[in-house]
C-alpha cells in the first residue's frame, strides 16, 4: 500500500496541506510539526501490524479507513498509534485515507505548493535502498553530491579494479 511522505527538506510549514484536508474531511489528517527550524509531517503509515486495528474493540478500523458507522469514540486507536496519526473529532477517530474517494488523489499532496508532499510505495523504496547498498559494496556507486553522499565500502575485488587501472 502506498503511503504519503512530506520531505522535510522541501516543506516550509505553510500548512496548506492541513487546511486542504480539514476543508475536505471533518479535520485534517495530516500535522505539520516545526522541530529545530524544520518541519516534519505527521501521517497514519498504514501499518502491517497496526495497533489501532488491534486495539479497536468495534472493528471500526481498517488498513484503509475508519467506519465512522463503527467508531463509538473510545480514543484508544489514539492512545496506541506510534506515529500520533489517528485524528479524533467530535468524537469519532479519523486516520488518513489518501483521498481514496477522490479521483484527483490525496488533497494535501494537490495543495502543498512546494511539492513536499508525495505518494511512495514502500516496496519501490526499498528496492532502491538495495541497489544502492548494493552498488555500494560492488564499488561502482557514486554518490550525488548534492546529497551529501555515503560512505564509500569498497570490496577488495573493486580495490584490485582500481589499482589495475592506475
Amino acid at each position: 500500500m502506498e503511503k504519503i511522505s512530506v520531505n522535510s527538506n522541501m516543506c516550509d510549514g505553510c500548512l496548506n496541506c492541513e487546511n486542504m484536508c480539514a476543508s475536505i474531511h471533518s479535520a485534517s489528517r495530516i500535522k505539520i510539526i516545526e522541530h529545530d527550524s524544520s518541519f516534519y509531517g505527521i501521517v497514519c503509515q498504514h501499518c502491517e501490524s497496526a495497533p489501532c486495528i488491534k486495539i479497536c474493540p468495534t472493528d471500526a478500523i481498517t488498513d484503509e479507513k475508519v467506519d465512522t458507522e463503527k467508531c463509538i469514540g473510545c480514543g484508544l486507536c489514539v492512545m496506541v498509534c506510534p506515529f500520533g496519526a489517528m485524528t479524533y473529532k467530535s468524537s469519532i477517530a479519523e486516520k488518513c485515507d489518501l483521498c481514496a474517494d477522490r479521483e484527483e488523489g490525496p488533497a494535501c499532496m494537490k495543495a502543498c505548493t512546494k511539492r513536499a508532499i508525495t505518494r511512495v510505495d514502500p516496496e519501490k523504496v526499498r528496492l532502491k535502498n538495495q541497489e544502492k547498498y548494493l552498488a555500494k559494496l560492488a564499488g561502482v556507486y557514486e554518490p550525488d553530491s548534492k546529497k551529501g553522499g555515503f560512505v564509500h565500502v569498497i570490496t577488495s575485488q573493486a580495490r584490485a579494479r582500481l589499482v589495475l587501472e592506475e
